[in-house]
């Protein structure tokens, strides 16, 4: 069984024994200040923590694919001053199994299905994650535009944008997100916050295009989802993937 590191030490007031019990047989030191950091930031109650190791959080943060140095200072900082990265909220994918969803669905019959099940959703998103509109409309040169969900994360201090879409991402998302965002930041951000963020939820994705278009390095993350929780050994097998892949492509540029 691995020794608790000095950081995770550190937590033990806000830590139950409970907790340490769940995070002591992880082999990874990062993977478990990962989840030691999260415990303490969001709260998690140890059914929650199990919850969380059982689907793959690490794996499918947008910070488990970054050099080890990055992961460590953003889980530093989350440790020690409670302020969360993008790339620690950022996930892919987002297991959305508890909406129901059948085979065949509409955009609106998954939005209605996450606002049906808000608490479960914002769970998998993050427990800082504060939901402020549906369909947020704005009117732009006589053009009527809706924006899918509109959420607010306290740690972030930010406006996230959700933009739900059925099929694969296509490159003229960007653009439509790339306006909702100009409009948020104009219209709807408040002093001391920053600058909104999006989040594109696709049944599919090309890594190809995504990197082409390098929306993994802005404002704009395209992330798949799934309604249904795959075998966790074929999760395993594709996050390893492509964290092997993610990696190799930081280390190209």
């Amino acid at each position: 069984m691995s020794k608790v590191s000095p950081k995770v030490a550190t937590l033990s007031p806000q830590l139950t024994w409970s907790h340490f019990v769940e995070l002591l047989p992880i082999d990874d030191g990062l993977k478990r200040d990962f989840y030691a950091a999260m415990c303490k930031s969001e709260g998690w109650t140890v059914r929650t923590l199990r919850n969380r190791k059982n689907s793959m959080l690490y794996e499918r943060t947008a910070i488990s694919r970054k050099p080890e140095e990055t992961i460590r200072d953003d889980i530093m900082q989350l440790m020690d001053q409670d302020k969360m990265s993008l790339d620690l909220f950022y996930r892919d994918p987002y297991v959305l199994d508890f909406l129901g969803l059948k085979d065949t669905y509409s955009e609106k019959d998954l939005e209605n299905a996450i606002l049906a099940e808000l608490e479960r959703f914002i769970l998998e998103m993050g427990s800082d994650f504060a939901f402020l509109a549906r369909q947020k409309h704005f009117v732009l040169d006589d053009k009527d535009y809706h924006m899918d969900l509109l959420f607010y994360h306290r740690s972030l201090r930010r406006l996230v944008l959700v933009e739900l879409k059925l099929g694969a991402f296509e490159p003229e998302h960007k653009g439509q997100v790339e306006l909702y965002l100009r409009w948020l930041k104009k219209n709807e951000m408040r002093d001391g916050e920053d600058d909104p963020v999006a989040l594109i939820l696709c049944a599919e994705k090309s890594q190809e295009t995504v990197e082409l278009m390098e929306l993994d390095q802005g404002s704009i993350h395209v992330a798949q989802y799934l309604i249904k929780m795959p075998p966790k050994k074929l999760l395993e097998e594709k996050l390893a993937i492509a964290i092997i892949k993610a990696k190799e492509q930081l280390e190209q540029r």
